[in-house]
């Protein structure tokens, strides 16, 4: 896919400020770690993972997304009148009906006259939704969207918490388990518009591809809970080998696709799952890992958020400035891998 006139007008994150360190869980697990005899220090040993963010209890996902729309808002020289799609794309929802675009459409305070939905496809929710709005942009349906994500991680990690503490599980069968403790909160938001609409610099959404591998969509499965809790069980080994793999056929193809490559892209921004996966990604592709910016370390894996609060770090901390080639590289579970082409 290719797109001539789609620009990222403003981003924006906004963070939970209760902080969660590994040790901190850790700590919460001690009978576990006695019982098994784990040695302390595992859980960031293994992800790279020194904290992350949560949510206040009982804060539901568009409470976050409205606070990054706002936060976007104010960083953009658009009025919200001109905002003619909303989209709301975490894993995270309100409920199954309605939307969570409704309820986050209506606390940001967005015109009427725009379409509202969600968009649903695990960690590359975000990415998806910037090449629908592409899309309807390129067409002429619309010429300013919005894309909103609010991840919601702490009704898993808290269910993980008390499974494994209640649970006479053996160090094979907490295996899927850890991931689960990986998770961050966190939400971000994008305008993204027709060129012609942009006042200053113009951030340039070139194109990319998309490539799915749907036979190991058994590897990572997250369902609802009773209690409002969540729950997910992930084959971490088995989906690092498969993600990067798709991940691999996937950087061919964009570079066909886009005419970008390793060399003169000037920043890699990836989907944040810790350490392990950083330094396997980057062996396999082939590319420069001094080029990559990670958050995974302060804000762990916040889903569908991951990946753009990453770029908005990367921007604010200098390390995407202006004309920067940024590579936007997603892997979600399904498997599901976008690679997008941005011109800062």
């Amino acid at each position: 896919m290719r797109f001539e006139n789609v620009c990222i007008e403003s981003i924006a994150v906004a963070l939970p400020g209760e902080v969660w360190t590994s040790a901190d869980i850790e700590e919460r697990l001690r009978p576990l770690y006695e019982r098994l005899r784990l040695p302390f220090g595992r859980l960031e040993l293994m992800s790279g993972i020194r904290e992350r963010r949560f949510w206040p209890p009982g804060t539901m996902p568009s409470d976050a997304s409205a606070a990054a729309g706002r936060a976007v808002l104010a960083k953009s020289a658009l009025p919200p009148e001109l905002i003619e799609t909303f989209m709301h794309a975490a894993v995270s929802r309100d409920m199954l009906e309605p939307a969570t675009a409704a309820f986050a459409h209506r606390k940001i305070g967005l015109p009427d006259r725009a379409q509202i939905f969600d968009v649903s496809n695990a960690c590359l929710g975000f990415l998806n939704s910037l090449t629908i709005l592409a899309a309807m942009i390129e067409s002429g349906q619309i010429r300013c969207g919005m894309v909103v994500a609010g991840e919601n991680g702490r009704p898993l990690v808290e269910r993980t918490l008390q499974h494994l503490l209640t649970t006479p599980l053996d160090r094979n069968q907490i295996k899927p388990f850890f991931a689960n403790l990986t998770i961050g909160s966190g939400s971000a938001a994008a305008i993204v518009c027709h060129r012609a609409l942009v006042k200053g610099a113009a951030h340039r959404l070139h194109g990319g591809i998309c490539l799915s591998a749907t036979a190991h969509s058994e590897l990572c499965r997250g369902d609802a809970a009773g209690d409002d809790g969540l729950e997910m069980q992930t084959d971490s080994e088995q989906l690092l080998i498969a993600g990067v793999k798709v991940a691999h056929r996937a950087w061919i193809s964009f570079q066909e696709e886009t005419g970008w490559t390793g060399t003169s892209v000037d920043r890699f921004v990836c989907h944040q799952v810790g350490s392990m996966h950083r330094r396997k990604l980057y062996d396999t592709l082939g590319l420069d890992i001094t080029k990559d910016f990670s958050t995974f370390e302060a804000l762990g894996n916040m889903g569908s958020v991951s990946l753009p609060a990453t770029l908005v770090k990367a921007i604010d901390g200098g390390a995407v400035v202006p004309g920067s080639r940024v590579g936007l590289l997603g892997i979600g579970s399904g498997i599901n891998c976008m690679m997008l082409a941005l011109e800062w």
